[in-house]
Parts: C-alpha cells; structure tokens; sequence
C-alpha cells in the first residue's frame, strides 16, 4: 500500500532504511541495554537508529533535565533526514515538556511518534497543535513479540489497519460506533483536563489502559471524566490492559470491568474491555488521530479511511 491509498494521508510509509530518532522525553532509563535494545528493535526493520544525545541522563526521576529532553525531541522534529520518532520508554516526564516541543516544524513536516503510557501526554499534544496522527505503540526499548511487532509493520511499514479482532475482549455494553481514535493511558488523560492540550474527545473512540492503579482510583479517574463532560463527547470506549497492583484483581467485590461499565452506561455509549493495548506483551499499535470502527457483537476495532 502506498502513501496515497494509506490509511494515513500525507504521513510517509517508514521503508528500509529510514531514519528513527530515539529518544527519552519521561522516565530516567537505568540500565544502557534498553539502549541498545532500541537500537537493535529499529535495525530489525531495517531502519536506522539516531540516538538522542542526552537520553542516558539523569535528573532524578527524570532522563535528563527538562531542557535537556525537549532539547533531544526538538532536534528530531526539526531534522527533515529524520522519518520518526520512537521514544524509548515511559515513565513520567511527557506532561513537564508540553509548553517547549516545536509544533510548528511538526506541522509543517508530520512524521509518526510512537510510545505509549506516559507518552500519550505528547500524543495529546501533537493532536491538537498539529492534527496529525501518532502513534499508540510499543516503546523503542520493549521486547516485541511476534503479535507486537505484526501490529506495528502494519501502522507504520504497510498503514494498513493495526487492530482487528480481539478474541479475549469482553463486551461491557453492547453497540458499534465510528470515530477518531484517541486517548491512551487513563492517568494521563484525565490529568491533562482542564490543559490546552487536553485529549479532544469530541466524536472518539476513547482508549484507555493502565498499570499499577487500585480499582477506587480507576474509578476516581473514570468519574473525573465523566463529571467533566468528556465522556458525554465520546462515541465508544474501548479499554486496553488495566493491570491493577499485585494481588488486587478486585476490591471490596469491585473490579475495573464494573466501573468502566458504569460511566459507559450513564455516558449511553458502547464499551468494549481487555483489547489487546497497554502494558502487555502483546499489544496493538493504535493510530490515535485515525478513524476506526468498534463492533461489540465481533469484539473488533478495525482501522479505517476517515
């Protein structure tokens, strides 16, 4: 499939040989083989990594301080040799740069990001400052699985559609829906309400995952969306993996699937639960910013042509 039949106009395919900037805009990266592991990840595609120069910093919590990872960021946006941009883990960090990316030199020469977690504040972003897609993907430094590595040949190699079916999903409210996707990780979503660059949930199919969250607080999040009027403006909600902390599939006989069945009841929406996204193994590379289609009944999100 080529660029003008892809799913993604005017967003080149990334062939052989292309240039993937790697970069580390959150989370501090300890160990230097998740380094080479992005390196060796991009090779496998027959693409060619460029290491951010200060992606092995560190600044507490942080891979270097503000300046120094938007510094790393920018210099991928603003390099034309440069295909994408594969950020090489989460962690915390995206929200702190929002203010400082060069949107403008984005806009005027889109190329996919991708990442996933705490990269979905940047995925925000970039939505509404430049109306792209990007990329709801594996990090650079992630073991692929063979599903993974499918997934994501077909969003970035073919664009061709990179979900489908997802046999293991549960239908918590029945319905199809047709919208732009959006989201990505819960925490991050609700924390940029209320922020210029604040998901537009206007018409979407709003995916959210998470790890490491207590049910009471996936509920809070999920309650804060609903409150704020966010989920009213959506379309459908498909969740991802919502691995809880240790031991804590449920509390008080309250699992995730009853809160995020509850708000997509109120909100009048359909919902579908444990599609294949998220801190897993095997996971979808969804093109926030592209149409899809949700089908309960089938217990598919299909990618389509807006």
């Amino acid at each position: 499939m080529n660029a003008k039949t892809s799913l993604f106009p005017g967003m080149a395919p990334l062939g052989p040989g292309a240039r993937v900037a790697l970069v580390a805009p959150s989370g501090i990266i300890r160990d230097p083989a998740n380094i080479d592991r992005a390196r060796e990840n991009a090779r496998s595609f027959g693409w060619e990594p460029v290491v951010g120069e200060n992606v092995s910093r560190l600044h507490g919590y942080l891979a270097g301080t503000d300046a120094e990872r938007a510094e790393d960021l920018n210099r991928a946006i603003r390099d034309d040799s440069i295909d994408a941009i594969w950020c090489i883990r989460g962690g915390y960090g995206a929200m702190r740069l929002l203010r400082d990316i060069d949107y403008d030199a984005l806009k005027s020469n889109p190329r996919p990001l991708i990442g996933f977690s705490d990269i979905t504040a940047i995925h925000s972003a970039i939505h509404r400052e430049c109306g792209i897609v990007s990329f709801h993907g594996p990090t650079a430094r992630g073991e692929l699985s063979d599903f993974s590595r499918d997934s994501l040949m077909r969003a970035l190699v073919h664009q061709s559609d990179s979900c489908g079916s997802a046999p293991g999903a549960r239908a918590l409210r029945p319905g199809r829906a047709r919208g732009r996707l959006a989201g990505g990780n819960l925490a991050l979503v609700a924390s940029l309400v209320g922020t210029p660059w604040s998901v537009d949930f206007d018409g979407t199919i709003l995916v959210l995952e998470d790890i490491d969250e207590a049910v009471y607080r996936v509920d809070r999040m999920m309650r804060q969306l609903l409150l704020a009027g966010a989920l009213s403006r959506c379309v459908a909600v498909v969740g991802g993996d919502f691995r809880p902390p240790d031991g804590e599939s449920t509390i008080e006989n309250r699992a995730i699937d009853d809160v995020i069945a509850e708000v997509a009841e109120e909100a009048g929406i359909p919902c579908l639960a444990g599609a294949p996204f998220g801190h897993i193994h095997d996971q979808w590379t969804l093109p926030l910013g592209a149409m899809a289609e949700l089908d309960t009944d089938q217990l598919a999100l299909r990618v389509v042509a807006g």
